[in-house]
């Protein structure tokens, strides 16, 4: 089943297995609670990224880039799991594809910038999925 408006922000195989545990396709209340979690979980994480940024450290971005690339992979929202893992490895002060060294100010650089993609990509599936939940 494919979510409308979904496009290539979110993987449908991967939904799929989370919308097939729910008891009721009406209510669909085992999806949307995962679901709902992560939006709150992403809220307070990239909450804690500015703040982290504010601060330049480094070391706790790129642990919140890994903790919700997780989330956001379990869900298959691809777009938010690929700069979250870029937020990581910029954090670790490395280039996007986390092999090779950069300065901990490019890193800072490419971290602000990520931060807010990765913020307004996962405001665009948030809208999307509030919809598919009739929210």
């Amino acid at each position: 089943m494919a979510i409308p408006g979904a496009s290539d922000s979110i993987d449908a195989a991967t939904f799929e297995q989370i919308l097939e545990m729910d008891e009721d396709e009406e209510e669909r209340e085992f999806s949307k609670s995962i679901v709902y979690d992560f939006f709150s979980q992403a809220e307070s994480t990239f909450v804690k990224m500015d703040t982290n940024l504010e601060q330049r450290d480094l070391k706790t971005l790129s642990e919140l880039g890994h903790f919700l690339k997780g989330s956001s992979a379990t869900l298959g929202l691809t777009k938010v799991k690929d700069s979250c893992e870029k937020i990581q490895h910029y954090g670790q002060k490395k280039d996007d594809t986390g092999t090779n060294d950069i300065t901990e100010e490019e890193g800072l650089s490419k971290l602000k910038t990520t931060i807010e993609q990765a913020k307004a990509e996962f405001h665009d599936v948030e809208k999307v999925l509030r919809k598919f939940y009739n929210d």
